[in-house]
């Protein structure tokens, strides 16, 4: 069988894209697409195997190093569940579309043209199925906070268990992962909410954001709260109020 060199490397550079993006969307990572042009990019030195004899073993763990690397590259590191998950649906959405590219290779003989354009038919198929089976995802929102110029884009947590509400102002209160705020944000005088939780209380320390958007709607009545404490839920850097629900 005669193989182009030029169809093979374009072909598996549209596969990795549509298999990050397949991620990108069913995890809700919301990651810029220059870095998944990027990565799917790097995941072509994979065709180096081609032309290198190399044994089955290092082969596979080739691969498996560079869907590693390829997912650092295309959604960053946070922890190290939120990197697994990465990787799981990765190699999932792998799976499920190389065994329909097989299948229809061996049953249908179909050429590359017609597998690229059903191939996205079954990841649309995949990410709906997750979606069914995940609806605790609707809980997660993209959050873009402004401090002046500067922005941060978070994922954020609708936590119905969150009613922290500074008593002078009355302004519901966001919390932000500390450690997501970066140095180049001057914190000059920030405010010290009082706050009661289950078994402790005491003073949170609280900055008054520019502006908040999340779904596209400008939110100006909302605090940040810093929260010393690493948030349990994967992937989360802002636990935000029920007050939400109201405003969106």
């Amino acid at each position: 069988m005669i193989i182009y060199i030029d169809i093979l490397i374009i072909v598996n550079y549209l596969f990795d894209l549509l298999i990050l993006l397949t991620v990108n969307i069913a995890l809700k990572r919301y990651t810029k697409i220059y870095k998944l042009l990027l990565a799917s990019l790097f995941g072509e030195l994979t065709l180096l195997s081609l032309f290198i004899p190399i044994s089955s073993l290092l082969l596979t763990l080739l691969k498996v190093i560079m869907g590693i690397i390829m997912v650092l590259i295309a959604f960053g590191y946070k922890n190290i569940k939120y990197t697994l998950y990465n990787i799981l649906y990765l190699y999932m959405t792998s799976i499920i579309l190389g065994g329909f590219i097989y299948y229809l290779n061996i049953e249908f003989a179909v050429n590359y043209v017609i597998v690229l354009v059903l191939s996205p038919l079954i990841l649309i198929i995949f990410i709906l199925s997750i979606k069914a089976l995940k609806e605790i995802k609707n809980y997660y929102y993209k959050v873009d906070i402004y401090f002046n110029d500067k922005r941060y884009t978070l994922t954020g947590f609708l936590d119905t268990g969150n009613k922290l509400i500074d008593p002078i102002t009355n302004k519901p209160i966001i919390l932000i992962d500390k450690k997501k705020l970066k140095s180049d944000i001057h914190i000059r005088s920030p405010m010290l909410v009082p706050y009661y939780a289950l078994n402790h209380h005491g003073l949170l320390e609280c900055i008054k954001p520019t502006y908040i958007i999340i779904n596209n709607k400008k939110l100006t009545n909302y605090l940040v709260g810093l929260s010393d404490e690493h948030f349990k839920l994967n992937g989360i850097d802002c636990l935000l109020n029920y007050k939400i629900l109201e405003d969106l």
